[in-house]
């Protein structure tokens, strides 16, 4: 097969979307298949590694971090040189129209869903009115447009109910020999020491993360919290933070970098209501670090009582959640952790998305 993989805002310090698309094309093209991956960039380039073929479109920036593929034709026309067998877009605005593109020329087509467009967009515009009927009908048309749409947690096929959409549940994996608990330990220094690791920005609740915190400290607890990523909201939260112990550490560059974070912390945070998934609670997890996060979303269906606890997303019941752990921090806990991890392997996801892959393609032949 030549599987094309098609993405918007991906970039030097993109987070869990392209760990996805990269995983995926890796075992593409180990499992003896041709990757051609299309992203924005600052100009037209096609690169050949042993990742596949890379291209790039130019595309504006829409935010120092990202850009996106203004005119989708550009994209379209890439797809027409490299002639795949089937696509994978990993974008609803600009790039949908390669669902219809494909549908033309009998080419099999897969949309895949990063993000639960009427909640990410609530927390955005931070009103519900109106939101539900524009994405339902925006979700409706997506279902229309590709062959099978792809899910990574029941919370995220949620808002494909109703839609006619052909759906795939398809749970994602964790590199679990870089994110290892031998990557490092909580210091035994009497402190306990709090994680949040995620852009710096409404959709993924860092201010959550900060408040619960910031609550912990209120409360008389001897906690720290080491926030790594970028974003908008910095200032936001530093001024939230106010005279907590909140360290804000920017970007870590390199996924070991990551993996020593979440290893020498005791729990890691991962609190946002409307994460589809939740690479960072996997990741965390595998480090053997229990996580907090909140009662609902995909990242709540990651945690179990073994593994970690969650609470109504609001800084008091997360505060609650945390100190439910408190007394259970311990070797135990995070065996417990890193055991919950390890259901979850990029070598299923992978097969389960090639078998998708060859399923459209014999769909498309006959």
């Amino acid at each position: 097969m030549r599987i094309a993989q098609l993405a918007n805002f991906v970039g030097p310090t993109s987070g869990g979307m392209k760990v996805v698309i990269d995983q995926l094309g890796a075992g593409y093209v180990a499992a003896g298949h041709e990757r051609i991956f299309v992203s924005p960039g600052k100009q037209d380039s096609v690169v050949e590694t042993e990742a596949g073929i890379l291209v790039t479109v130019r595309a504006p920036r829409l935010t120092p971090q990202y850009r996106m593929i203004a005119r989708p034709w550009r994209a379209l026309e890439v797809l027409e040189r490299f002639g795949p067998t089937s696509i994978e877009v990993s974008d609803k605005w600009t790039l949908s129209p390669a669902g219809r593109w494909a549908s033309k020329r009998g080419i099999g087509s897969v949309l895949f869903s990063h993000e639960r467009l009427s909640d990410m967009l609530t927390m955005w515009i931070r009103r519900s009115f109106g939101v539900e009927a524009t994405v339902g009908a925006l979700n409706r048309r997506l279902a229309k447009e590709f062959d099978a749409v792809v899910v990574t947690s029941r919370y995220a096929a949620d808002e494909f109910a109703d839609t006619g959409a052909d759906l795939e549940l398809v749970p994602l994996g964790v590199d679990l020999q870089t994110f290892h608990p031998s990557k490092g330990e909580p210091a035994d220094d009497g402190w306990i020491t709090l994680c949040y690791v995620g852009r710096l920005s409404h959709e993924k609740s860092p201010q959550l993360a900060v408040a619960t915190a910031v609550e912990l400290h209120r409360r008389g607890h001897r906690v720290r919290l080491d926030a790594y990523g970028t974003g908008p909201d910095l200032a936001e939260l530093q001024q939230i933070a106010g005279d907590a112990p909140v360290t804000f550490h920017g970007f870590v560059d390199g996924r070991d970098a990551v993996a020593r974070a979440f290893a020498t912390s005791d729990i890691s945070l991962s609190v946002c209501p409307a994460e589809t998934f939740g690479l960072a609670v996997l990741e965390a997890l595998a480090c053997g670090t229990p996580v907090v996060t909140a009662d609902r979303g995909g990242a709540r269906e990651l945690v179990d009582e073994t593994s970690g606890a969650w609470g109504r997303p609001d800084p008091q019941s997360l505060a609650d959640a945390v100190e439910t752990l408190l007394p259970r921090l311990s070797p135990d806990l995070r065996r417990a952790a890193r055991q919950r991890a390890e259901r979850y392997t990029w070598q299923h996801t992978i097969d389960r998305m090639l078998d998708l892959h060859e399923r459209l393609a014999a769909k498309e032949d006959r």
